[in-house]
């Protein structure tokens, strides 16, 4: 399982997997090690990119401006 990274790192790691694959010389037992760490941070970066849109759409406007409410469980 690939550690939680920041989104931006899990990002430039997936950039240079597919880098990397695409280049064609990876040998066969490296690319689907190469491969599945990509998933896995597709994923990782999938559920950031969700749970910052959560947040966004909790933003709500009043009288004074634009306020940002917190989901369940964030504080």
């Amino acid at each position: 399982m690939t550690k939680k990274l920041k989104f931006e790192d899990a990002l430039g790691r997936l950039e240079k997997i597919v880098e990397q694959l695409e280049q064609g010389d990876t040998p066969l037992d490296d690319a689907i090690k190469l491969f599945e760490e990509g998933m896995n941070l597709a994923k990782q970066c999938s559920t950031q990119l969700d749970s910052a849109e959560k947040k966004l759409q909790a933003l709500v406007k009043t009288d004074s401006g634009f306020q940002l409410d917190l989901l369940e469980g964030e504080a």
